[in-house]
C-alpha cells in the first residue's frame, strides 16, 4: 500500500505541474494498485488489508488526478481552438477586403481587356462632373482620380469596373477612401475634397498611392477644383507625358 502511495507521490513531483507526467502518474498508481489487488497483505498487527479498504482509495486518487489533468489539458485546448479560430476570421476578412484582386486578375485572362480596343486618352483636365462619366458604365473608359491626377485605369476594368471590387472608386476621386482604407460610399463626396481633414499619416498614404498609379496606369490630367480653369496641352506635350510612362 505505501509503494502505491510513493507511486503517485513520486509521480505527481515528476510532473512539476506538467499535466501530461499527472497522467502518467496516475497510470503508475494504477500498475501498483492492481499488484496490490492481486491478494490480501498482512498488517504487523495480524490483521489483513483488503483491496476493497486503502487499495481501493489509493486508485481512486490516482484517477482523480488524471481527470483533472485531463480536464484542465482539454480547458486550454479549446482556448487554443478558440484564438485559432479568431486569427482564421481576421484573415478571411481581410482576404474579403483586399485580397480579391488576385482571383480578378486570374479570371478571365485570355478575355481581351476594353483598353485594348480604346486609343489612348488625349491628356485633359477634368471637373468632378465631367469625370462621373468615365464610371465604366456609361463609356468603356474607366477614370479615377488620386490627390488632384486623373488616372485611366480601363486596364484594370476587373478591379474598377461596375462589378469589381474596388468599382465604387470608377469616375470618382478616389483619395479619401484610398487613404482611410474605406470601400464605403461615406468615403466619396459629391463635392470636390481638399482631404484638409486628414491626418499627416493619411495623407502619405495618399501620396504612396498615387505613385503607384503613375507607375501602372495612365496619368490623362488634373482634378480641377471648384472654378478653376482647364490647361491646354499642346500634342508635343502629350506625347511627351505617354512616352514617360511607355
Amino acid at each position: 500500500m505505501g509503494g502505491a502511495d510513493r507511486g503517485v507521490g513520486e509521480g505527481r513531483g515528476r510532473g512539476g505541474g506538467r499535466r501530461w507526467r499527472a497522467v502518467m502518474a496516475a497510470g503508475d498508481g494504477d500498475v501498483n494498485l492492481g499488484t496490490l489487488g492481486s491478494g490480501s497483505e498482512s498488517s504487523s498487527d495480524g490483521s489483513s488489508e483488503s483491496p476493497s479498504g486503502a487499495g481501493a482509495a489509493a486508485e481512486g486518487g490516482g484517477w482523480s488526478a488524471a481527470a483533472l489533468a485531463l480536464l484542465t489539458g482539454g480547458g486550454e485546448m479549446l482556448l487554443n481552438v478558440a484564438l485559432v479560430a479568431l486569427v482564421l476570421l481576421g484573415a478571411y476578412r481581410l482576404w474579403v477586403r483586399w485580397g480579391r484582386r488576385g482571383l480578378g486578375a486570374g479570371a478571365g485572362a485570355g478575355e481581351e481587356s476594353p483598353a485594348a480596343s480604346l486609343p489612348r486618352m488625349k491628356k485633359r483636365d477634368f471637373s468632378l462632373e465631367q469625370l462621373r462619366q468615365y464610371d465604366g458604365s456609361r463609356t468603356p473608359r474607366i477614370l479615377l482620380a488620386v490627390n488632384g491626377k486623373v488616372f485611366d485605369v480601363t486596364k484594370g476594368s476587373k478591379f474598377y469596373g461596375p462589378a469589381g471590387p474596388y468599382g465604387i472608386f470608377a469616375g470618382r476621386d478616389a483619395s479619401r477612401g484610398l487613404a482611410t482604407f474605406c470601400l464605403d460610399k461615406d468615403a466619396l463626396k459629391d463635392e470636390y475634397d481638399d482631404l484638409s481633414d486628414l491626418n499627416a499619416v493619411q495623407m502619405e498614404s495618399v501620396r504612396e498611392w498615387e505613385m503607384q498609379f503613375k507607375e501602372k496606369y495612365d496619368y490623362v490630367g488634373r482634378l480641377l477644383k471648384p472654378g478653376e480653369e482647364p490647361s491646354e496641352y499642346t500634342d508635343e506635350e502629350d506625347t511627351k507625358d505617354h512616352n514617360k510612362q511607355d
